[in-house]
């Protein structure tokens, strides 16, 4: 059995992680954050917490128990020698006995405490997140399970496990990537003389002033190649890996800290699985560091950061890693999983924690059985429990909370373009556009313009364009994308109604923000919204750092959901479709949100005629599309079908016509 010191620092480093306080050497974004409170947070975690353990169950030390005992021991041996039949049951000696166990309680209660909060907490986190996580209790299968389930009397409750999160997909991390060498060499000091992996120290003392000042190494993103957005997925050509830069791998800053610059691009030479040829990439960056740093290693900037970074920080798989490997690691792994967000963490916890203590703390049979000091003993653990629990918490919330008022606080709108025919901008603007060669080019690729030969009566394509060609192509769209800021005022200046003359906005962005961003704008008047998310299947799933596929997936089509619906007029519908991974969580999931009675209908499409096989033998040929209406005022029309159209439909009966399909791949086009 572990003893109560060991419980409390395991609780301890628990806490640390939670608090994200094992990463003091990451210097950006919310690390920063976390950082400012450390000092605040540490002080709670190392003495506060310890505190009020002591206060609640008082500290009783070894003597105090010896004296105890002896009084006991004395009250029982007076009892024997006055001749009492039952000398247990003489009242002096139950008051020394109760005394005495109750002291003994307190010992092992307080290293209950610390167990029972190490296991709360470390249920419901992992890496980041806070979810209930899959937990196996040590009871039988007959006892209760270990979670809550919010539930309000509905007739059917869909529930998953990230069911009150926000789901944060991270696209690409392009802002800096920081940390300090000095805080990361220390912290990985510490990490190797617990693991035993090593026992190599470095005296800072020997490269820095003073060992407070920071040593940043900085990993920059200094080109970067467009890659999936949209629906549009990166295929295996165009997955797109972080490489070091070959013309400019490492230089130093004005402050003389050290700045790592990568590219972000497919790689041609890929010859491998993603996930080797990412490691290949990573060995590859570091081996160019550790060289460039080589080279200028006479300079003073130079040998340190060669010194620090070859520091090890090994492995079980790698034990000849080095501390500049584990961060390049670390920084090309950042856009590979995606990430949540709790809604209401600190409500969530509460709910949690009570359900825990009536679950697996405060057991009624044993209580029912129990005689007055452990039924003492039980209502002492769970004031103390409910108390440093719900501190904790509060210390969770704040920091969560504080996150996701940056997810929902509106984001700046970075750059703004506009696409407007020429017949709707001014002649004076003329001359300028036809001098821009990038706008030509789009017209040649778009429109085909150099195809425009031109006769007696109108101009034909010349390189560069003329203002008399555009004048005769007045339907041409100039994308103010290829223009300058002060070419975009003029244009929108001399439009009148600028806003209402715009019939169409075309938004590049996470989706989340940009329904958040128009919700006030356009509220009430979509007629019609059509989704389609990705299918989250083997091909196309989530990247997500557990096993949680639907969950995640779930929480992500939720959000944005509960977004969208603002949008469509009373009268309005969504059409979204899928294929049958998800369909029956997500038809579930839209009744919800739209109520049962306005799921208008569901519709199979035929889309891909010869089938996608899978491992159960069917051939999946068609996806859905669910219906949905904004309210019971909405209506659907319905086209006629052409001659063509029904003649693929030979057979009939009373329902109307119809046609036989095989359920079995055949390989043909239309079978």
């Amino acid at each position: 059995m572990p003893t109560t010191e060991q419980l409390r620092g395991r609780l301890i480093d628990k806490l640390k992680e939670l608090f994200q306080l094992d990463q003091p050497d990451l210097d950006f974004g919310f690390y920063r954050i976390m950082h400012a409170r450390a000092e605040q947070i540490t002080d709670f975690i190392t003495i506060d917490l310890l505190k009020i353990v002591e206060n609640a169950f008082g500290k009783i030390d070894d003597v105090t128990k010896k004296k105890l005992k002896a009084k006991y021991d004395k009250e029982l041996q007076n009892a024997k020698e006055y001749g009492a039949p039952e000398p247990e049951k003489v009242l002096k000696v139950k008051e020394a006995k109760a005394k005495y166990e109750t002291a003994s309680h307190i010992e092992s209660a307080e290293g209950e405490i610390y167990d029972h909060l190490y296991r709360f907490f470390e249920r419901y986190y992992d890496n980041g997140d806070f979810l209930s996580l899959r937990y196996y209790t040590r009871e039988t299968s007959d006892k209760a399970a270990p979670y809550a389930i919010p539930y309000n009397g509905e007739e059917v409750k869909l529930h998953w496990a990230n069911a009150d999160q926000y789901y944060i997909k991270t696209a690409e991390y392009f802002t800096n990537f920081t940390f300090d060498l000095n805080l990361a060499v220390k912290k990985q000091q510490d990490l190797n003389y617990r693991n035993k992996k090593g026992h190599q120290q470095i005296d800072l003392l020997n490269f820095t002033e003073a060992t407070t000042s920071p040593i940043k190494v900085n990993f920059r993103i200094i080109e970067a190649a467009e890659g999936e957005h949209g629906n549009i997925k990166a295929g295996n050509s165009t997955k797109r890996f972080f490489i070091i830069h070959k013309n400019n791998p490492v230089e130093f800053n004005n402050d003389g800290e050290l700045i790592v610059n990568f590219e972000y691009r497919p790689d041609p030479k890929k010859t491998s699985q993603e996930k080797t040829w990412r490691d290949k990439r990573n060995d590859e960056a570091v081996e160019t560091i550790f060289k460039e740093l080589e080279i200028t290693k006479d300079t003073k900037s130079a040998k340190e950061y060669l010194h620090l970074l070859e520091f090890p920080a090994p492995t079980e798989k790698n034990k000849k890693r080095s501390l500049l490997a584990k961060y390049v690691n670390q920084y090309t792994a950042r856009n590979t999983c995606d990430y949540f967000i709790h809604k209401d963490l600190g409500g969530f916890l509460r709910r949690e924690l009570d359900f825990y203590i009536k679950n697996e703390v405060m057991r009624l049979d044993d209580i029912e059985n129990a005689d007055v000091p452990a039924v003492e003993s039980y209502l002492t653990k769970i004031k103390i429990l409910r108390k440093i629990s719900h501190k904790i918490i509060d210390f969770l919330a704040q920091l969560e909370d504080f996150q996701k008022k940056l997810w929902l606080k509106k984001k700046f709108v970075v750059e703004t373009n506009y696409c407007i025919s020429l017949d709707r901008v001014p002649e004076a603007l003329y001359p300028e556009i036809a001098d821009n060669e990038a706008q030509r080019k789009e017209w040649v690729k778009l429109f085909a313009i150099d195809e425009i030969k031109g006769d007696l009566h109108s101009q034909k394509y010349s390189e560069p364009l003329t203002v008399k060609f555009l004048k005769e192509n007045p339907f041409l769209v100039v994308d103010t994308g290829f223009f300058d800021e002060k070419f975009k005022e003029r244009l929108i200046a001399s439009v009148d109604n600028f806003d209402e003359q715009c019939d169409g906005l075309l938004i590049h962005s996470e989706n989340f923000q940009s329904l958040s961003m128009m919700s006030h704008r356009y509220r009430e008047q979509v007629k019609c919204i059509y989704v389609d998310p990705p299918y989250n299947t083997s091909a196309s799933s989530i990247i997500y750092k557990n096993s949680y596929k639907s969950s995640s997936w779930l929480s992500y089509i939720d959000n944005r959901l509960h977004f969208s619906i603002p949008y469509l007029q009373k009268d309005g519908m969504q059409c979204i479709t899928i294929d049958d991974f998800e369909f029956h969580k997500l038809r579930e999931l839209l009744s919800i949100h739209f109520g049962e009675e306005n799921i208008a209908g569901v519709v199979a499409i035929k889309n891909n005629p010869s089938g996608r096989s899978t491992v159960k033998g069917f051939s999946i040929a068609h996806e859905y599309g669910i219906f949905t209406f904004a309210s019971e005022s909405a209506k659907i029309g319905m086209l006629p079908r052409t001659k063509e159209q029904l003649t693929q439909y030979p057979e009939s009966d009373e329902t109307g016509q119809f046609q036989w399909r095989s359920f079995l791949r055949s390989g043909g086009a239309n079978d």
